[in-house]
């Protein structure tokens, strides 16, 4: 397991589907805008995501057309690797911001977006998104938890691990910039109340 203070991992995903939609997971071709070159896909054009600028944070993922609710919109692909080769290949201390594409799988596998990643990595955080992250069979895909218009970023909520260790420091580094009219100021998992 992880021996760092700060997890920059994505976080706790809802219980497994047991839908087996397979999800085909790259950009649409944005040539205009100039992110394949930056971003040079190796599979087939996901038809639900189209890769622009962001408001909230650098590459956004936004719908190409609308999206049912419910709908399987990519998998999260990357290179597996177990969290100590997480630990070794990300150093929080020299990291200016939370910026990895790592997303936990369970105790033992991480998928490293940044890797052999897709589309699925540029998806940015949203205390109230309209996506959300979940396993299936030791895969992580992204659905529609609402309808979604066409133009409109996918968003889920990250739910970075929170630790007892945790100091005002580290809340300040994992703050929030969703802008949700729900936001809890954090992209941090929920603190657990003390009931």
């Amino acid at each position: 397991m992880s021996t760092t203070t700060r997890k920059r991992t994505r976080g706790t995903t809802s219980s497994p589907s047991t839908k087996s939609t397979r999800a085909k997971g790259t950009a649409r071709s944005t040539a205009k805008r100039g992110i394949d070159a930056r971003y040079p896909w190796k599979e087939e054009p996901n038809p639900y995501i189209e890769l622009r600028t962001s408001k909230i944070q650098g590459t956004g993922a936004f719908a190409a057309r609308a999206i049912r609710k419910g709908t399987r919109i990519v998998e999260y692909l990357g290179q597996r690797i177990s969290w100590r080769t997480a630990d070794k290949r990300y150093d929080d201390d020299t990291m200016g911001r939370h910026h990895t594409f790592l997303f936990t799988v369970d105790d033992r596998i991480v998928i490293d977006g940044a890797r052999n990643g897709n589309a699925a990595r540029f998806l940015n955080h949203s205390c109230d998104g309209n996506c959300e992250a979940i396993t299936d069979r030791k895969r992580i895909f992204i659905e529609a938890r609402r309808n979604i218009r066409a133009g409109d970023e996918l968003l889920y909520d990250y739910q970075y691990e929170r630790t007892d260790e945790h100091t005002e420091e580290d809340e300040s580094f994992y703050a929030c910039r969703c802008g949700a009219a729900k936001c809890r100021g954090s992209i941090l998992a929920p603190k657990e109340s003390d009931d």
